[in-house]
């Protein structure tokens, strides 16, 4: 596992799409906008659709979001984008004119829903609500990671589902349910096919993504201070990742 500190800087983008096509994958809290207490916290400047627009005419289509956020949530934050993108962890996956990529996935049984949100409340936790999931973010309560954990675990086993646990939360999610499942999706479909993918993510769910995209011979850039299985690239914040992508 490999330290931020010990991973180099990208080459410019504008170097490697010299070599030829790119595909750029980028997750969104942490990665492009600034990690809030609660998810609908955050702040998205009003210039980023546009930037991220202009992003992907200049990779010529070669681009997606790949977010924890169910996408309806992400429109809430960013607007309805024509972009590519795939939001509960990569398991709902849009095409630029809206059209689903892949089956929609099942959202929690009523049941597991009723558990979680009474766990939450239970522990002065934040319940967020997913089209395809739930999580439970214990940021604001970091002595409760590990009996959330724990509990998330018990929940899913109970219910056939999966846990993935990022930066102060833990989320149920269908199983398959992972960004590297977003990323092989979108390369079998054109304009992707025949690129090299490039996942960009600051949190240990990105790791699937980086995977992924080194299956089609490609990379991660791991952003901030994280370690990191799959990275071969590292950038310090988020301001270093627009500056990276010329947003």
């Amino acid at each position: 596992m490999a330290s931020p500190s010990s991973l180099p800087s990208p080459p410019p983008l504008a170097d490697l799409l010299a070599a030829g096509p790119v595909a750029l994958f980028l997750d969104f809290d942490g990665t492009l906008v600034e990690i809030a207490p609660e998810p609908g916290d955050i702040h998205v400047p009003d210039s980023l659709a546009d930037a991220l627009h202009r992003l992907h005419e200049r990779l010529n289509g070669r681009f997606a979001l790949v977010t924890g956020r169910a996408l309806d949530d992400l429109a809430s934050h960013l607007g309805e984008v024509t972009l590519c993108r795939a939001g509960s962890h990569g398991a709902s996956r849009l095409l630029p004119d809206g059209s689903r990529l892949g089956d929609e996935p099942e959202a929690l049984s009523a049941d597991c829903v009723s558990e979680l949100r009474a766990y939450a409340e239970m522990h002065d936790l934040f319940y967020e609500t997913k089209s395809h999931g739930g999580a439970l973010h214990f940021r604001a309560r970091p002595e409760k990671a590990r009996a959330t954990l724990d509990f998330a675990h018990e929940v899913a086993e109970r219910h056939d589902l999966c846990v993935t646990s990022g930066k102060g939360v833990a989320e149920l999610v269908r199983p398959g349910a992972d960004k590297g499942g977003a990323v092989r999706a979108f390369m079998a479909e054109q304009p992707f096919t025949g690129s090299m993918p490039i996942f960009i993510g600051d949190d240990t769910t990105d790791e699937d993504g980086m995977a992924a995209a080194i299956e089609f011979s490609g990379f991660g850039i791991a952003v901030g201070e994280r370690d990191s299985d799959a990275a071969r690239y590292h950038l310090e914040d988020i301001a270093a990742v627009h500056k990276w992508l010329d947003l």
